[in-house]
């Protein structure tokens, strides 16, 4: 994983929708569609272009912290021929060195954390199960991600699943992947 995507990720937690987030130029994102629950975007040009599929959660606990919005995302970057890398955003610094664990129905997938400045985020270790997530999420209505914050809170965020195979495919067809 590269300090770019990382940060790209990271900004695009922190940012409202519609700033300007890509890391490599000052492009404006484009939305590709919107899909049920979840939203198509590209932004980028050449090997800098990424199409990513982004969703806020449908429920946050605890109900009452106060973060930046958390989001999921599922980026493609045909420059690295990275496709449907699925990262969390979650809206602060999460606690170092712990992990996240996202459960779509009985499966549950460990991610590992990344902190830069003053926002995190969340990514799958290893290619193999980025697929399998992305599989299992296709096949249920719901994901649920927890993580703890550097304060010690826990949190999960619940995500809908809802439009996410056309959101992805919209995406895929966007940056030819």
């Amino acid at each position: 994983m590269t300090l770019s995507r990382i940060a790209f990720g990271l900004l695009l937690g922190g940012a409202a929708l519609g700033q300007a987030i890509s890391v490599a130029s000052a492009d404006q994102p484009e939305i590709l569609g919107v899909f049920k629950d979840w939203t198509a975007y590209k932004t980028g040009v050449g090997d800098a272009r990424v199409c990513y599929a982004l969703s806020k959660p449908i429920q946050s606990e605890p109900r009452k912290l106060k973060r930046d919005a958390p989001y999921f995302l599922i980026n493609d970057w045909p420059g690295r021929n990275a496709k449907a890398e699925p990262e969390i955003v979650p809206g602060y610094v999460y606690k170092e060195a712990s992990e996240v664990t996202a459960q779509v129905g009985s499966d549950k997938f460990q991610l590992f954390t990344k902190n830069d400045g003053g926002a995190g985020g969340a990514w799958v270790e290893a290619q193999a199960d980025e697929a399998r997530l992305i599989d299992a999420m296709k096949a249920a209505s719901q994901a649920s991600v927890t993580g703890t914050s550097k304060r010690g809170t826990m949190t999960r965020d619940t995500y809908s699943l809802a439009g996410l195979s056309d959101a992805l495919d919209k995406v895929h067809q966007s940056c030819g992947m």
